[in-house]
């Protein structure tokens, strides 16, 4: 990178801290810590969890099956926006009825402590791994990027480059830094910048790739028969089916993405903003796979797993590579930051409030829940740095941690709707499905993506359902107490239907991030010798976009003066 890159970089790292001091501000009490005290606009809530599903692996892993496969890569991307609207339609609403602060509230009422710590601390490990690899990858990613002069301190002597490790460490500190400041605020607000960042940079270099193609018809004629065929190798109709119910699962059910359906204000706005996050993905992987999928014809050679950087270092001009490592970055910020505010929030509200201090003060509960964001964020990056150490052994736990995913979360998801599903019937469920799974995957070496959508998808399904037919006129308990929190929460949400002020913050978040990028792509058509046009075009664009939403603001604010 050049030093205009830095620049770009630097600015960027600012910007998402000072977004985190000014969410400081609105963390009274551990609601809005940890559940951004319901007042999330549904827009924000669902921008984030579009983030929360990326990282720097989308680029690596879908960017890399894109360039050998083709468009099947764009298929099972889109599987998680069938998902998002099935979870919105099925679940966001129910979730956000309950009346909690956190899912793992919903967790120790409907299957008790047993429950509560059983799901706590599998999920806490599963994810805390997975957010740990993707942060090493992160790391591993953009180091390339940043060579260092000689005698450099953060130097690699054998690279010549940014060390791993020292990589690791900045890039962890800076997620800790704004999710322990600014809480569930920050994690939105940011995801949201990111957002534009992401998408402005997958857009130009989407648009730059096609720019730079004399003639389409002759590079398709480079390309593989089977490369704009729907399925592929192990990727088959049916495993199609398994990735979304998989995804239903995980949108519906996991904690990061179940925590943006408590912030929002109403059930309806929880259904809103999952179907934004559905519909994004309806239709955003055709653009950003479109990069390797063109590559492909261009370098037939190249490293699939370099082959969207590879891309975009091919078209874009100087300074936006900058600007790609910031979204890079913010991919997989989005993820980390979402992972640490949710259990933090756990641990905070479901375990220190109740057992250590359950008079705590709102602030205590805010003080105590950064704690537990920085101690979490410390563990996270120790796991990122032991990844290389893990070897072999990192990938087994991951395969560990894939086989519980439904199985582990489906009776979660069940007991919202049947009151016959209880503690007994989960249990039996997740450790007959993961054992039966890591059976075939480790003692019968089986590695077959239609044998895991067996055991891992529709084994854990049928299980519920055999209980569901099969355990007549029972009752849980657990579901008791869910349907007096619900009925409680339901008619709260009834009395407290007054007008409130018109909330600008988000909006004005929005507006500045939108102006200061389009500065900087205009200030960029000075420094480049391609693409000022598509760049001029962009920023123009970018400017417009925040002009209607401060018209859409001062709309909204002298209705409410109105009233």
């Amino acid at each position: 990178m050049r030093s205009f890159d830095y620049y770009t970089l630097i600015l960027y790292i600012l910007g998402v801290l000072a977004i985190a001091l000014v969410s400081a501000k609105r963390n009274s009490n551990q609601k809005d810590m940890f559940a951004a005290g319901r007042q999330a606009p549904w827009w924000a809530s669902g921008l984030s969890g579009f983030m929360t599903m990326f990282s720097a692996g989308t680029f690596v892993v879908w960017g890399g099956i894109a360039y050998k496969l083709g468009i099947v890569a764009i298929l099972i991307n889109m599987c998680y926006g069938i998902a998002a609207l099935l979870a919105g339609y099925f679940v966001a609403g129910k979730w956000n009825q309950l009346g909690v602060t956190t899912p793992a509230e919903y967790i120790n009422l409907r299957f008790g402590k047993i429950g509560l710590h059983f799901y706590t601390w599998t999920m806490l490990l599963k994810k805390m791994l997975a957010v740990a690899v993707s942060l090493y990858a992160l790391a591993i990613v953009l180091v390339a990027l940043i060579p260092l002069d000689e005698g450099n301190f953060f130097r690699n002597a054998a690279t010549g480059n940014l060390s791993l490790t020292w990589a690791v460490i900045f890039f962890g500190l800076i997620v800790i830094m704004y999710t322990m400041i600014g809480g569930l605020w920050a994690v939105l607000m940011t995801d949201v910048v990111q957002f534009i960042i992401l998408t402005l940079v997958v857009f130009l270099v989407a648009v730059l790739m096609i720019d730079k193609v004399d003639n389409f018809d002759e590079l398709v004629t480079t390309l593989p028969e089977t490369f704009f065929s729907p399925t592929s190798g192990d990727y088959g109709w049916f495993f199609l089916f398994g990735w979304v119910t998989i995804n239903f699962f995980i949108i519906g059910a996991e904690w990061a993405f179940v925590q943006r359906f408590l912030a929002v204000k109403s059930p309806s706005d929880a259904k809103k903003s999952t179907y934004l996050f559905g519909i994004m993905y309806l239709v955003t992987p055709i653009l950003w796979l479109l990069p390797p999928l063109i590559y492909r014809g261009v370098n037939p050679n190249a490293n699939p797993e370099q082959a969207y950087i590879m891309a975009a270092q091919s078209v874009l001009p100087v300074g936006v590579l900058g600007l790609m490592f910031a979204a890079m970055f913010s991919a997989t910020a989005s993820m980390v930051s979402s992972q640490l505010n949710v259990f933090a929030g756990v641990l905070t509200n479901d375990f220190y409030r109740p057992l250590m201090n359950p008079n705590a003060s709102g602030r205590v509960l805010v003080r105590v829940g950064r704690i537990f964001t920085a101690i979490l964020g410390l563990v996270l990056i120790m796991g990122a740095l032991l990844v290389p150490i893990m070897g072999g052994a990192e990938k087994v736990v991951i395969s560990i941690n894939s086989l519980m995913v439904v199985p582990l979360l489906a009776p979660a998801l069940w007991g919202m709707f049947s009151r016959k599903i209880g503690i007994k019937e989960m249990c039996i469920v997740t450790l007959t499905s993961f054992a039966i799974g890591a059976f075939l995957r480790f003692g019968l070496s089986i590695q077959s993506k239609d044998i895991d959508v067996l055991v891992g998808v529709l084994l854990p399904i049928l299980m519920l359902i055999i209980f569901q037919r099969f355990s007549k006129n029972k009752v849980d308990k657990g579901w008791n107490a869910i349907e007096e929190l619900r009925i409680s929460s339901i008619e709260d949400l009834k009395a407290g239907e007054v007008a409130r002020a018109f909330d600008t913050f988000p909006g004005k978040v929005v507006i500045v991030s939108l102006v200061i990028c389009a500065i900087g792509l205009f200030f960029l058509t000075y420094m480049s010798n391609s693409g000022r046009m598509i760049i001029t075009i962009l920023g123009i664009g970018l400017l417009l976009i925040s002009l209607l939403i401060h018209l859409g603001m001062r709309k909204m604010i002298l209705k409410d003066k109105k009233l």
